[in-house]
């Protein structure tokens, strides 16, 4: 199989979807690999390294749609590069359908078959393509929430962890996933007072161990998140339901009622976000102000320390990658049902329930694809 490796074009992001030595496994395995010139560089990959492992260079991007049978990407694909997607071809990357109708109604009309990081499951339950990248945004939240704290960026002026004599920072964090875990371990460790608010049990008596009671948890409730918002100094973020849109847990009648300064980190935008004031920005415009609330929504968080972030979703991804290239989607797809919880469009078809109930689209299972085939 023909892999095709495109260099990200949304604003800042300076992953890229195989790296060097993913590269070599995959031409290893009799593919061929053909990456765009400068893919890499963000994350630290020089042109070099890639043809040391095997890969062809090309310059334009245009000729590796045209020519592969398989694009490996980051981000969801942008209007250009969906324009240049075929039917039967496959794009594995992350897609974010959920809160995204104008990319989902472009899948739809490539044909191609789309299959989405954030939907493939374990078989302990969880998200392992999107674990890694979760990890890494809620290590950034507390830090990126830090810095506009500071009254320079229009915060409240307040050091996280305080000083003796001085109380440190209120740090919410809403969800205790994945993200959440890890930035309440941050803003701990940073000082801050952290309270954890979650729906489920288990995971608040986890956290609750985990920390050894030194993250306060709080059940969630409306009124408790209504409550706990009105104290913070800084709220993070990181609800998520598998592939649908990101609840609204923080209404604009809340926001009213948080202390002016205050940073909002939502880590959940990639699904829409948990705020009804969120809207996605970008690394080159990361926050906006409304009712004195500053809200930082980057949609692509990782993209800042790329290097990182692309090596650890290369740890995740490319197993599932050399099992679509080494048995073709059909057969991948039919052998793994936990890669097959990724395909989200089929040529023509929202394979994903939670995104076409999101959109309002026919729904088609995976299943019933792989049988009429």
């Amino acid at each position: 199989m023909l892999i095709g490796v495109p260099k990200e074009i949304k604003n800042n992001e300076f992953r890229v979807g195989l790296v060097p030595n993913s590269v070599a496994e995959l031409i290893h395995a009799g593919h061929k690999v053909v990456v765009e010139a400068g893919a890499g560089l963000g994350a630290g990959c020089a042109d070099a390294d890639y043809v040391a492992a095997g890969a062809t260079i090309e310059k334009n991007v245009e000729k590796i749609f045209a020519k592969a049978d398989m694009i490996v990407k980051v981000k969801e694909p942008q209007a250009v590069e969906r324009a240049r997607l075929r039917k039967g071809q496959i794009l594995f990357t992350y897609l974010h359908l959920a809160p995204d109708p104008a990319q989902t109604k472009d899948l739809i009309k490539s044909g191609a078959t789309c299959i989405a990081y954030e939907t493939v499951t374990s078989v302990t339950g969880g998200l392992p393509l999107l674990t890694p990248m979760s990890e890494v945004a809620g290590r950034l939240a507390p830090q990126m929430g830090a810095h506009y704290l500071e009254k320079a960026q229009g915060g409240l002026g307040i050091l996280l962890g305080g000083v003796p004599g001085v109380p440190a920072a209120n740090v919410v964090v809403l969800g205790g996933g994945v993200s959440g875990t890890h930035a309440a371990q941050i803003a701990l460790g940073m000082g801050a007072n952290v309270t954890v608010v979650d729906r489920s049990v288990d995971v608040l008596k986890r956290i609750a161990t985990q920390f050894n009671g030194a993250v306060r948890t709080v059940y969630s409730t409306r009124q408790a998140v209504e409550e706990m918002v009105k104290t913070a100094d800084m709220v993070i973020g990181c609800v998520l339901i598998p592939g649908a849109a990101a609840p609204k847990l923080i209404t604009k009648k809340m926001l009213k009622t948080m202390k002016q300064g205050s940073v909002i980190v939502d880590v959940a935008i990639d699904q829409g976000g948990c705020c009804e004031t969120s809207k996605a920005t970008t690394h080159a415009n990361p926050t906006y102000v409304v009712d004195g609330v500053i809200h930082y929504c980057v949609a692509n968080m990782p993209g800042a320390v790329a290097r990182t972030s692309t090596f650890a979703l290369n740890n995740g991804t490319l197993p599932f990658t050399l099992a679509l290239a080494n048995k073709g989607w059909k057969k991948a797809l039919s052998d793994d049902p936990h890669l097959r919880n990724g395909l989200n469009v089929h040529e023509g078809h929202v394979t994903c329930e939670p995104v076409a109930k999101a959109l309002k689209l026919p729904y088609v299972s995976a299943e019933s694809i792989l049988s009429l085939k």
